[in-house]
């Protein structure tokens, strides 16, 4: 392991811990979820955004946010639905939210993220999600990820921009069983 001190700005380490999958980059560590974060996952998916812009991922009690890590936790090996994954701050290691990368029709595949409230503003969605894309898109086997965002979310349109996203269309689509205006963009590696 590289010590914290070493680490230039702006790079990104790949490194086998306890469960397997790591990125490192200079503030933040993406990993594999432990049945251990259950508190902390059902307290970040009570945020207002989450509610507003990802209902379908908030967990109401520490049981459904248990729960949801055990499925998730199953799908790392199986890599047959969404690959999620904690993000945490390296120097307190508070767990503060996540990215994912999730199955379309298609064989297609979208990236999710969220920051929780008290920690947004700070550039840790962009910087994970810039860290993420070509780990779990070489891990995946894929070349091309689509980010499809409501339209009102700016901060998340800013993430997709800032990521090298580009937008492919916008208008009407279907979004969490809602028709609603959204943008779909898309990342494609280098």
């Amino acid at each position: 392991m590289v010590p914290e001190d070493d680490l230039k700005s702006g790079e990104i380490l790949l490194q086998p811990d306890h469960t397997g999958f790591r990125v490192d980059t200079e503030r933040l560590i993406i990993r594999e979820f432990t049945p251990d974060m259950a508190q902390v996952v059902h307290e970040n998916s009570l945020d207002g955004n989450t509610r507003r812009f990802v209902p379908d991922e908030v967990f109401e009690t520490v049981e459904e946010a248990r729960e949801a890590i055990g499925y998730l936790m199953a799908r790392y090996e199986k890599m047959d639905g969404p690959q999620v994954y904690p993000v945490l701050i390296r120097s307190t290691a508070d767990n503060i939210g996540y990215v994912q990368l999730v199955p379309l029709e298609g064989g297609r595949w979208e990236i999710g993220y969220h920051i929780a409230g008290k920690y947004t503003g700070n550039g840790y969605a962009t910087e994970a999600v810039r860290a993420f894309l070509p780990v779990i898109a070489g891990k995946v086997g894929i070349r091309e990820v689509w980010g499809i965002c409501l339209a009102e979310n700016v901060a998340s349109r800013h993430v997709l921009k800032n990521c090298g996203f580009q937008v492919m269309d916008e208008g009407p689509g279907e979004y969490h069983g809602e028709t609603r205006e959204i943008i779909r963009s898309l990342w494609t590696t280098p």
